[in-house]
């Protein structure tokens, strides 16, 4: 699901459970947004329509 950029703090849904979603509004392609159900979801951006997607890939731990 993708949400109008702007206004005040984003809310998206989560593609997994369908439960809401704060994306901060200063969020950048790319960032990881950790949901309550557990998913760890990408920040997209398409134009003006920022979305979120399940993560992909290896987490990068940076030595933790």
């Amino acid at each position: 699901m993708k949400t109008q950029v702007g206004v005040q703090a984003m809310m998206a849904k989560c593609p997994v459970c369908g439960g809401e979603v704060n994306v901060p509004d200063d969020a950048l392609p790319g960032e990881l947004v950790e949901h309550e159900c557990g998913i760890t979801l990408e920040v997209v951006v398409d134009g003006d329509l920022v979305g979120l997607k399940p993560l992909e890939g290896v987490r990068e731990d940076w030595g933790e």
